[in-house]
């Protein structure tokens, strides 16, 4: 009877233990865990002229170099426009040489010639004249063939004149001004040519920086619009975790803050972020509601937070388990 009654107490104080235990782990307060996503930079990859796509030369998850070729497009359009321009460029410089240059030598010596022909012919004509005015004098020929003949020997001078003019103006060559329009022309031709040199460069697209190859959103034969990207570059080397946390949790986390947590992913490696970015989200965010009487909703926050050191292995999509700190 003793022993029944012993073990009737001895059972009744582990069940109140029991029991107590359980109290404690339904009562206790439950950590708060935050969740984040790692997100990396990604650049969009698109070129300034519209073409079909002639071979991409990258492949899914591939990493790739400053400068690498990523895809190549088909153009005959630009083509066409670039030999349009180099043949004005070269009509344009034969006529600057060509002002530059002056007159033949052909050229000055027919003006000469012309010159000298029409000399001789002023000075035929003044001799003409002045046989004309004294046989008038004499009264041997009317005052009409003396007027006639002055008329001509005017008219042989300003010939002989302006064949002179001609022969200096072919020596002298182009004007200035004419010599300055020229290569005015030629200077703008040469920017046609550059103009269209520089749109075909751009159907050899380049990686603009190293990264991994994370989208080919258009295949070899496609036209690829202007501006439409065509391949996604992710840059591993710039990752960041983002945390969406509701106002009443923020307490201790601020710029600067440093959060541990663990990358699931990793084998639960712990990692420690920086926080450098918060701020709130919009108005159609999660919210909820503290009191419908009172009406005062909790905003979300966005926390970034970037490694305090390289994290080998570390891929945007992972997850990031971390305690919230105590305020």
């Amino acid at each position: 009877m003793s022993t029944s009654r012993t073990l009737i107490i001895a059972g009744a104080g582990v069940a109140a233990a029991l029991l107590a235990v359980g109290l404690w782990l339904s009562f206790r307060p439950v950590p708060i865990i935050l969740e984040g996503e790692v997100e990396a930079t990604e650049i969009d990859i698109a070129a300034k002229v519209p073409g079909r796509v002639d071979a991409v030369a990258v492949k899914l998850g591939q990493t790739v170099a400053r400068g690498d070729l990523l895809f190549t497009l088909e153009s005959p359009e630009l083509r066409a426009k670039l030999a349009q321009a180099e043949g004005a460029r070269d009509a344009a410089g034969a006529l600057r040489r060509k002002a530059d240059t002056g007159a033949r030598q052909e050229e000055i010596r027919a003006a000469e010639q012309q010159w000298l022909r029409a000399k001789a012919a002023a000075e035929l004509a003044d001799v003409t004249l002045e046989r004309v005015e004294r046989l008038h004098k004499d009264g041997v020929v009317p005052r009409q063939r003396r007027d006639e003949a002055e008329a001509q020997a005017r008219a042989a001078r300003a010939a002989a004149a302006s064949a002179q003019a001609m022969h200096e103006m072919a020596v002298a060559g182009a004007r200035e001004e004419d010599k300055a329009a020229a290569a005015a022309v030629a200077a703008q031709a040469g920017g046609a040519v550059s103009e269209v040199e520089a749109y075909l460069a751009e159907t050899r697209i380049k990686a603009p920086q190293a990264g991994e190859v994370a989208a080919l959103l258009i295949d070899a034969g496609e036209i690829a619009p202007a501006g439409f990207p065509v391949v996604t570059l992710v840059d591993l080397n710039d990752t960041w975790v983002v945390f969406q946390i509701r106002e009443d949790l923020l307490a201790g986390i601020g710029l600067g803050t440093e959060l541990t947590g663990r990358v699931p992913a990793l084998g639960n490696r712990e990692v420690t972020f920086k926080v450098d970015y918060l701020a709130a989200l919009g108005a159609y965010a999660t919210w909820r509601a503290t009191s419908a009487s009172a009406g005062f909703d909790l905003k979300t926050f966005e926390i970034r937070a970037r490694p305090v050191a390289p994290v080998p292995g570390l891929r945007p999509g992972m997850s990031v388990i971390v305690p919230r700190p105590r305020g």
